[in-house]
């Protein structure tokens, strides 16, 4: 397992990870935002919210050996808004891990080579975003139309 999700994630006897981490999915693309406490985590689900996404679960989702993103049964119908409160949400069950967001790195590349993160379900490509000042947008984009060779 990488060391990416090992230090982030722990591991069920089922095999499944539980990720400390956000979970959004974009047209059934699940990301999974992982990153230090503070660093913005729950502030770019409710930007990608904002552009359309759909919230899996805020602070905790479940990874599976096929890379599906799963919200766990425990998980309640909201998000935090700091200096707002909890929001309702209506989330979703599941969604296939398409990407892996790592806040607490800056990409220290101006057009980066493709990054990987290794995942249970094999490789999954991975975006450096720590104070990146649009990413939200950037993300939606990506999703939405994929990146150039």
């Amino acid at each position: 397992m990488d060391a990416l999700f090992a230090s982030y994630t722990e591991a069920a006897p089922d095999g499944r990870l539980f990720c400390r981490g956000t979970g959004v999915a974009l047209n059934g693309q699940g990301v999974l935002i992982l990153g230090a406490s503070g660093r913005g985590k729950t502030r770019l689900a409710f930007e990608l919210l904002a552009l359309g996404a759909d919230l899996l679960a805020d602070d905790g989702v479940w990874l599976d050996g096929e890379n599906r993103l799963i919200r766990p049964d425990t998980a309640p119908a909201l998000i935090e808004a700091r200096g707002v409160g909890l929001l309702r949400a209506r989330p979703i069950q599941r969604a296939q891990l398409v990407l892996v967001v790592n806040l607490d790195r800056a990409d220290p590349d101006r057009l980066p080579p493709r990054r990987e993160v290794a995942a249970p379900g094999g490789a999954v490509p991975l975006i450096l975003g720590r104070d990146h000042p649009f990413l939200a947008p950037v993300l939606h984009h990506l999703l939405q139309n994929g990146r150039a060779e």
